[in-house]
């Protein structure tokens, strides 16, 4: 049974914005840009975060591994992805969803208890990677649901 009409765009406009947002971030990190539209006060400085030592893992930027996070959620939440019949597809979007969840935790716990500043920008990739998993999990147990009562 095909998942819901609202699952499958959702997801994939979840995705879409969160690619853009972590794009920009990517774009940011390898350029002199000033980020856009976010005040530098105590207690929000998208500079502050973006080039504290939690921008980066074992030198990777922390905005990349956001872009690429998002490109795989970007395919796993495309209609061609929804309409796949691969048996373990659900559990693995699950998962990966799971994943960006438990380090979006991370990186609030160091925006807040490390660095002691918050960016607007990081913040909206936060609140999007976890809108994405409720998304996900709720569309994941009405469709199971949907599937055991047609069974």
């Amino acid at each position: 049974m095909p998942p819901p009409r609202w699952l499958v765009v959702s997801s994939l406009l979840l995705a879409v914005a969160g690619t853009a947002v972590s794009g920009y971030l990517t774009l940011d990190h390898y350029t002199t840009l000033a980020p856009l539209a976010c005040p530098e006060n105590a207690t929000i400085n998208c500079v502050k975060v973006t080039t504290s030592s939690y921008s980066t893992l074992h030198g990777v930027p922390v905005a990349l591994l956001g872009l690429l996070y998002y490109l795989v959620m970007l395919v796993l939440c495309s209609p061609w992805m929804w309409r796949s019949q691969l048996p373990r597809l659900a559990q693995v979007r699950i998962a990966v969803a799971t994943l960006g969840v438990a380090f979006v935790l991370y990186l609030i716990w160091a925006e807040l208890f490390q660095i002691n500043a918050i960016c607007l920008w990081c913040t909206s990739v936060h609140l999007i990677t976890i809108v994405m998993f409720a998304v996900l999990v709720v569309g994941q147990a009405l469709t199971s649901g949907r599937a055991a009562t047609v069974d």
